[in-house]
């Protein structure tokens, strides 16, 4: 009681927490287990399964887009897109390399006449033609090798491109001798290997 006829001022006990049934108190909640289980290592990462929300909807293709993806899997398809994007190259590559040749247009009847706009235009032309047939050629002869090492092993690895530029490489080399052809199928099957590696 207070000095001077006050009322007493209650005073209110410490009421201890609940405890667990059994009279075990229960361990402390650690936030970092907490953690560990909702944003670190232990989450478990939740399967997204399209067929449990309905899946997306999608119309039937049409026997006319079957058979559009069917030739445009085809290896002649390949073979065929192969040769266009290989005589365009060939010709881009043809033409820069004329470009930067001092010898275009150049007469060996007379060596010290200057040679003319339409004379170095002419063999820029004749020679990015040339780069673009043999670029051509050698594109359709490797993608259409390849579909086929491909559908035959029924795989597709860096096997199948090392084996289509062996037997590319070879069948050009081969127009010179057996030496050349070996040496061909090796050096094309290495340069395919080198550009597989370097793409996947």
């Amino acid at each position: 009681a207070r000095a001077g006829g006050g009322c007493p001022r209650p005073v209110m006990a410490a009421v201890p927490p609940p405890s667990a049934p059994g009279g075990a108190e229960p361990p402390p909640l650690q936030y970092s287990l907490l953690l560990q289980h909702l944003v670190g290592e232990q989450r478990r990462p939740r399967a997204w399964d399209p067929a449990a929300l309905g899946g997306i909807p999608s119309p039937p293709k049409s026997e006319e887009q079957k058979m559009v993806e069917r030739a445009m899997e085809s290896c002649a398809f390949k073979a065929a897109l192969a040769c266009v994007g290989g005589f365009v190259l060939g010709g881009a590559f043809g033409v820069f390399t004329a470009g930067i040749d001092t010898n275009v247009g150049f007469d060996p009847k007379d060596p010290y006449r200057t040679p003319t706009a339409k004379e170095v235009l002419k063999d820029m032309g004749q020679r990015g033609i040339s780069y673009a047939k043999n670029f051509a050629i050698v594109g359709a002869m490797f993608s259409c090798t390849e579909c086929v090492v491909e559908s035959y092993r029924g795989k597709s690895d860096w096997k199948n491109s090392v084996i289509s530029g062996c037997i590319t490489g070879g069948a050009i080399g081969f127009r010179a001798g057996l030496k050349a052809g070996v040496i061909g199928c090796g050096g094309f099957a290495a340069f395919s290997a080198a550009i597989d590696y370097y793409l996947r």
